[in-house]
């Protein structure tokens, strides 16, 4: 699996993105970006998670990326669904996987902001538009 490819009709990026449903006691980990290269994503909530490199599944890309992005161990469990997003500059696939933490301790690298959400009041957040299906996929799962 490559991390992006190039749809050659458009010229435009097309990622293949892993995020994480982290779950511990009954919350939901959200993670709010900083300001990015683009308005539309800049300072908006996402579910953390990153790129699938060649040769990963994508359980192994988002256990590696959330260990490298938030300093934390989860279990990756049951795939929770997966959306295809097209942003003005590129397309995203970002498959979504409910996760177990193993405590709620996070070391924020890459995000100004963290809160953990019950799960019926994950659509009251400002998210990137991907993770918006992600966000009402979740709010569906049991808090306890």
């Amino acid at each position: 699996m490559s991390i992006f490819a190039v749809n050659f009709m458009t010229m435009v990026k097309c990622l293949d993105v892993v995020a994480g449903v982290i779950m511990h006691n009954g919350k939901v980990l959200c993670v709010k970006k900083g300001t990015t290269r683009y308005n539309y994503t800049s300072n908006k909530w996402e579910f953390p998670g990153g790129k699938t490199e060649q040769g990963e599944t994508h359980e192994q890309a988002l256990a590696r990326e959330l260990r490298e992005e938030l300093n934390m161990n989860v279990r990756v469990g049951k795939h929770l669904v997966s959306v295809n997003h097209t942003y003005p500059d590129f397309n995203i696939t970002l498959h979504a996987y409910v996760c177990c933490a193993e405590s709620n301790s996070v070391t924020l690298k890459e995000h100004m902001a963290m809160q953990w959400v019950v799960p019926k009041d994950l659509t009251g957040l400002d998210w990137c538009e991907a993770d918006i299906a992600i966000a009402q996929a979740a709010s569906l799962l049991p808090s306890r």
